[in-house]
Formats: C-alpha cells, sequence, structure tokens
C-alpha cells in the first residue's frame, strides 16, 4: 500500500485525506503523508499542499461538505495514537511472553497457545472474575412475604405489596400474617393518580448500540460493530463509531424521517412525527467528534438480510424515537390497611404511548394495568398466605453490563471494547453462555487472582483510565508526547521487574488448579534417550513430555498426530511420528527431536522429514523428493511415505497438494532416473487385483507429470496456472500438469498459458 500511494502521488500538487474521523484515522494521516512525502510535488507536511476532509457519513450532502471545508490534520491526535500504540505493544508483549514461557512448559491440561495480558484486556477481565467471586462467596438468606389477594367491585383479583416488602424471621412473619387473617376485608384508604412520562431514548452513540445489540439482537459487541461498519459503507448509515449523544444543530432530521416514510414497517410513525411536529431531543452531549449514529438512506428486507437488516432497524426505530414525543401514562397507586398492617398496588394507565409505537419493545405489557378502586371503600381479601424465597446471587456479567462498565472506567475507547471483549472470549478466559452472560473459565480466574495477590493494579481498571487521560492530554495539545510515553514505561517497568520476582505466587494458584506435565495426558511415542514412553500433552499447545528426562517437547499444532508405524529416526532413536491436516489436507512425517532440535544447518527448527536433508534416511527429502513445487518458488514436492493407500505428494513450503495412485501397494521415488521435465521418476506397484493400469501390469515406472500411463492416476489440488523457472519445472493448469520451457516474458506469459491449455 505505501508502494501503491507513492507511485499515485507523482506530479500530484495536493492531496485531501479522507479517512475515518476519529485519532486513529488522524494517526493513519500521517502514515499516508509520510508514504507520499518523496513523491509528490512540494512539502507534503505544509497546510498548503495537504488537507483533511471531516465527514460523518457517505451522503452526497456529506461529501460536499467536507469538500467545502476542508482542514488540516491534527498532529496531536495522531501522536496521541502513537503512544498508546507503543505503550500496549510494550507492556502486553513485556507480560505476555513471561507468563506464556513460564506456564505453558509446566501444566499439561493447561489449554492455552498464549497466555495474554493487555492494558485494557486484563481489567476488562477482572470485572467478570470479580463478578464470579461475588457468587461463589454470595450466601443466600430465607426471607418471608405476607402475600394478599383482594377482589374489586368488577371481580377482578389484585395481588397487593406488602410494606414491611420481607421479613427474614419466620416466626414474626408468621404473627404477622396471623395479624391480616383476623380480617377478611381490606380497606381502600387512599388512592393516588399522578402523570407521569417514559422519556424517549438519547440519540445513538456506539456503546449504546453495542449494548443493545448483545441484550436485545444477541450479538457480540465486535460482531455488531463490523455489521454496523459494513452499513456505513454502503451509505445506510452514519459513521458508526461516535461518543457523541447530541444531533448538531445543522441536522436535517426533517429529511431523514422523510426518507424513511415510505418503509412499510415503520413508515407511518415517521409520517406521524412529521405531521405533530418534530421533538429535538433534550440533555445529551456533544464530543465533538461525529453526530450520533442515524439512517442515511432508506433499506427494505430485499435489500438487507440476517443480522444487517436487525441492526438497520433497531438504528432506524431508535432515531424516530429520538424525535417522537415521550410515552405519557397515568400512574395510580391505591393503598390499603388490614388490621394495621399496610399494603399498596400500583398500576399505570397509557395516556399517549408517544415513541413506544415505533420502539414496540419499551411499549406496557397488559399486566402493568391494575383493577380499578373506589376510595373508603371495603374489598373482600380472597387469599392470604406467607410466601418462603430466598436471596439470590447477582448473576455473571453481560456483555451489555461489561460495556457500561467500561464506559464507565475509561477502558478501552468505543473503537477498541469490542475488540478487548472478543480477545478474553477467544484467549479461553471467558465463555458466552446463554443471556450473552460472561462465564470466566478456570484460566481467566486464576490469571486475575495471580494478579490480585502480585500486584492489584495490574488487574484494576485504575491504572489504565489515568493512562486515557494523559493520552486524551496529548491529543488536545497539553501533555508532551516524550514525557507521557517515558513515565509511563517507567512506571510498568517496575512493576514488570517486582511481578517477575514475585511469580511464584501466581504458580500456586496454577499448581492448584492444573495439573503438572508428569501426570497430564497418556502414553504415547517411546523416548530416544530413556526409551520409556513419552506422555501426548492434547491441551493446546499439543507437545510430548518425558517424565524421566523431564524434557517437553514441542508438535506440530492444529491437526493430528499419530504414530508412524514404530519406526525410528536413524540420527537419535526417537519414533517417527505423522502429522496431518485431514484426509484431503497437507500431511508429513516427523522425528519429535529433530523437529525441536534441528540437526543441519539447512533446517529450521519446526521441520518435518520433508525438509531433513539426510542422505540416506528412507524418509528424507533426498529419498522422497520429486520436483520443485509447480506453485512457489523454493518449495519442492515431497512423496509423503505415511499417506498410503492414498498416496500424495505435499510441497514443503506451501500448501500445494498432488494426489496420485490411489490403493497402490508401493511408491518408491528414484534416486537416479530424472525425467526431462526435472522431475525424479517414481515406481508405483499395485497388488494384482488393484491394479489400474491399462494393460493389467502391477508395476511401472515414469515421470508422474509426464507419462501417459500416469496422466488418469495423478489428482491435482489447489490448481493454478503457473509458469516455471529456468530448471523447467512442470507447469500445472486448471486440469493437467505438462511441460514448458523457461520462464515467460511478462508480455508473452498469457499467450504461453493459453498454449499449454491448448
Amino acid at each position: 500500500m505505501p508502494q501503491f500511494l507513492s507511485q499515485e502521488s507523482k506530479g500530484c500538487d495536493y492531496v485531501v485525506l479522507w479517512l475515518d474521523c476519529d485519532k486513529e484515522g488522524e494517526n493513519i494521516c500521517f502514515e499516508v503523508m509520510n508514504a507520499i512525502s518523496k513523491s509528490i510535488n512540494g512539502n507534503v507536511y505544509s497546510n498548503t499542499v495537504t488537507f483533511r476532509a471531516k465527514f460523518s457519513a457517505i451522503t452526497e450532502k456529506d461529501i460536499k461538505g467536507a469538500f467545502n471545508n476542508l482542514v488540516h490534520p491534527n498532529e496531536n491526535e495522531a501522536r496521541s495514537v502513537d503512544a498508546r500504540q507503543e505503550l500496549d505493544l510494550r507492556i502486553g508483549c513485556a507480560f505476555t511472553r513471561f507468563q506464556t514461557k513460564f506456564f505453558q512448559g509446566k501444566y499439561g491440561d493447561l489449554d492455552a497457545s498464549l497466555i495474554s495480558y493487555g492494558p485494557c484486556q486484563t481489567p476488562t477481565l477482572g470485572f467478570c472474575v470479580q463478578r464470579h467471586d461475588s457468587i461463589q462467596t454470595f450466601k443466600s438468606e430465607l426471607y418471608w412475604v405476607v402475600q394478599v389477594t383482594v377482589k374489586n367491585k368488577d371481580g377482578i383479583d389484585a395481588i397487593l405489596d406488602w410494606e414491611r416488602v420481607r421479613c427474614f424471621d419466620k416466626e414474626i412473619a408468621n404473627l404477622f400474617l396471623q395479624r391480616v387473617k383476623e380480617c377478611n376485608q381490606a380497606k381502600v384508604v387512599n388512592i393516588t393518580n399522578k402523570e407521569k412520562y417514559k422519556g424517549r431514548p438519547l440519540p445513538l452513540n456506539t456503546v449504546e448500540l453495542m449494548r443493545v445489540a448483545s441484550s436485545g439482537l444477541g450479538m457480540g459487541p465486535q460482531h455488531a460493530m463490523q455489521i454496523a461498519e459494513k452499513l456505513y459503507t454502503q451509505g445506510y448509515i452514519s459513521y458508526p463509531r461516535t461518543e457523541t449523544t447530541k444531533y448538531p444543530e445543522n441536522f436535517d432530521i426533517i429529511g431523514v424521517l422523510r426518507e424513511q416514510q415510505s418503509n412499510p414497517d415503520w413508515g407511518k410513525d415517521a409520517a406521524e412525527v412529521l405531521s405533530q411536529g418534530v421533538n429535538i431531543p433534550k440533555g445529551g452531549r456533544d464530543v465533538g467528534d461525529h453526530p450520533p449514529i442515524t439512517p442515511m438512506k432508506p433499506a427494505t428486507r430485499n435489500e438487507l438480510d440476517g443480522d444487517a437488516w436487525r441492526l438497520y432497524d433497531y438504528i432506524t426505530r431508535h432515531f424516530i424515537g429520538t424525535v417522537s414525543r415521550d410515552c405519557k401514562y397515568l400512574s395510580t397507586t391505591t393503598s390499603f390497611i388490614i388490621n394495621q398492617e399496610n399494603f399498596s398496588i400500583v398500576g399505570k394507565t397509557l395516556i399517549d404511548p408517544g415513541y413506544t409505537t415505533v420502539m414496540t419493545w419499551q411499549a406496557f405489557g397488559k399486566n402493568e394495568i391494575t383493577p380499578a378502586f373506589v376510595q373508603n371503600d371495603f374489598v373482600p381479601i380472597t387469599d392470604a398466605k406467607l410466601g418462603e424465597y430466598q436471596t439470590n446471587p447477582p448473576d455473571y456479567l453481560t456483555e451489555a453490563e461489561l460495556i457500561t462498565l467500561m464506559e464507565k472506567h475509561g477502558i478501552g475507547t468505543d473503537a477498541s471494547i469490542p475488540v478487548h471483549i472478543n480477545n478474553i472470549c477467544q484467549r479461553n478466559y471467558v465463555t458466552v453462555g446463554g443471556g450473552r452472560k460472561l462465564i470466566p473459565t478456570t484460566l481467566g480466574i486464576v490469571l486475575v487472582h495471580g494478579y490480585q495477590k502480585i500486584d492489584q493494579e495490574l488487574v484494576l481498571p485504575t491504572m489504565r483510565s489515568a493512562l486515557e487521560e494523559q493520552l486524551n492530554l496529548i491529543a488536545l495539545g497539553k501533555a508532551n508526547f516524550n514525557a507521557v510515553l517515558q513515565h509511563t514505561v517507567e512506571i510498568f517497568r517496575l512493576k514488570f521487574q517486582y511481578f517477575v520476582k514475585n511469580i511464584d505466587a501466581m504458580d500456586q494458584l496454577f499448581e492448584a488448579s492444573f495439573s503438572p506435565l508428569s501426570a497430564s495426558g497418556k502414553a504415547f511415542s517411546r523416548c530416544g534417550k530413556c526409551r520409556r514412553y513419552m506422555k501426548h500433552i492434547m491441551a493446546k499447545p499439543a507437545r510430548l513430555h518425558c517424565s524421566q528426562c523431564d524434557e517437553t517437547l514441542n508438535l506440530p499444532q492444529n491437526g493430528n498426530i499419530k504414530l508412524f508405524k514404530e519406526l525410528k529416526c536413524p540420527l537419535d532413536d526417537f519414533e517417527l511420528l505423522c502429522w496431518s491436516a485431514g484426509s484431503k489436507g497437507k500431511s508429513f512425517t516427523f522425528c519429535p527431536y529433530c523437529y525441536n532440535n534441528p540437526p543441519f544447518k539447512d533446517m529450521k527448527k519446526g521441520n518435518g522429514c520433508n525438509n531433513c536433508s539426510h542422505p540416506n534416511c528412507a524418509y528424507s527429502l533426498n529419498t522422497n523428493g520429486v520436483s520443485s513445487c509447480v506453485e512457489c518458488e523454493f518449495g519442492v514436492l515431497v512423496l509423503d511415505p505415511s499417506s498410503g493407500p492414498k498416496w500424495k505428494l505435499g510441497c514443503n513450503r506451501c500448501d500445494v497438494i498432488i494426489h496420485l495412485f490411489e490403493d497402490a501397494h508401493k511408491i518408491a521415488v528414484s534416486d537416479e532416473d530424472v525425467c526431462e521435465c526435472g522431475s525424479q521418476l517414481v515406481t508405483v506397484e499395485y497388488k494384482s487385483d488393484k491394479t489400474k493400469f491399462a494393460d493389467d501390469r502391477t508395476e511401472m515406472s515414469g515421470c508422474i507429470f509426464c507419462s501417459p500411463h500416469f496422466s488418469n492416476l495423478v489428482e491435482k489440488h489447489k490448481a493454478v496456472a503457473f509458469a516455471r523457472s529456468n530448471n523447467r519445472r512442470p507447469v500445472r493448469t486448471n486440469n493437467r500438469v505438462a511441460r514448458g520451457g523457461a520462464r515467460p516474458k511478462p508480455k508473452d506469459k498469457m499467450a504461453q498459458l493459453a498454449a499449454y491449455f491448448v
């Protein structure tokens, strides 16, 4: 991208930057300016050359308005982002690398390939574990409630609320119940009517959108923001990252409402607001970033589908609701007395539904309307009893509640809040339960408790919120970039040193929660040193552990590991293993010791036998290599000796796979015979009842690319046309593998490839 921008800017006199109108967008402005600084005419950092467009929606009005009111990039905001990025990277990397290396090799059932720390991520996890701790330490108590049911003149039953609410002593509660039972009537002593309003919502900002998406629409915050960004780029909504909850004075509310009048779902509501007058929302705050999130052009269910429609539906209804009337209702409180015990019942009668006609989920339910009573009347008691209940612990935090806490304590920005929540889910610190509740895992709980034992500030939100204040001062030009950076780095450097010295305090919690390697896994393959069985630890990251030698060997990840015929590596006597990504995927054999300790200089750590340069091992690259790869420049197609009877060649660099000679009994690669195309010849042997050669022969030698009797027995995967290099490498096309000459010149490439197809 920098090279492309540099090339495009050659000969230009001006640059106008159209990027997201937030601090991150401002930071990208200066990255672009740096990329084109040497190619554009004039000084790109001059205010007479570079301009900045500020816009909040992709509409004609906004685009033209931004172009007619160009400003200049804000370096202070860009520097605040630089500071945040550097601090998060340095702090996160230091703690994450140390934790991961310390704990990963010690516990077998610790299912985590990365044990990360983040200045925002960890306090986010801390909120979830804090709620978990409250649940675990909660002690439930029994309490009792006197429940009375009365009947009005219309024969409608009503359950009264006890003024004492509840009683934690059963004997005393029974005394109150007996007092009530001595009467068979309740007197209506007072009826109070009061008009009340249910206020319409404030204009929509990012945090509220994420909250509603999680609690009301069942979408994760990150997923919701991805959809919102897509709707924005398609022009359906305004910029979805904003903290403002107040419409600007020049915002065309009437124009947006008119566009929505034709919608079959809420068109009538929009038309009603226009006819009765727009109610500008009171309150809210203008942070100075972007207008609230609003619809920018009409859409129907046919244009948008699934979650995109549901989110657009909510954004539009919320917008119409903000400019509608408040919901008006009559609150009626009826008070009763029964033998000196006071009871009451509160009812609501709808006067004007207001905004709830469009935001239907906030409308009154049928059970909120209560029976009518007359003051000073006596009404019969139909039932009086003692209800037994118990106090319940708080529930696990929902995503919506967590977002509220993060906003309150200044953890993350409107752009990063969903990322932090997604991180603690992906890294197995919390799981998302029903109702999108965040339930901490054992690993998440142990991590937070470990931080609390060593240094509570590592998990509390106070450190991050203080840092965010400093970063905001940089953005406003009131704090020095280098001073803030150096001061914060020094604080966390000291904290890191203290953390390293006291890591044993956290390790004690890990010991109590996870099993050591020696007690984990199952016997798998023999160690080449002590000849005892090593255990296969399948928790991420997968590895082998020899308890006798106290040695741990890493294994290839994200695939299946199995023994390879109990054969041994000729170099170290470890049993060979086979890794595969599935029946149709890539696979290779490897020695677990060589995989971790490369025996030759040209081998890298983490390579299998298909990269081993052993001169005469039956499973090495030298023995099983067939030809140069047909796609990548330096790869070699190597026969996988563990793949039979569904044999395949795989590139030892890229993902190219060639399936061949299915059901063959044996395949051997010649170490001397070479085809004209540069590939090693192979010898294929079938059993007599499974031969697939046309003349019923059971054995045949040839080139897999050139021999005509092999052409129907070779199946190409991931096929693309690719011209080969000067060493006469085979060229693959969409349907077959063909021979060709030297690499064609760019102008002749398509013509030569066309000739190959012919």
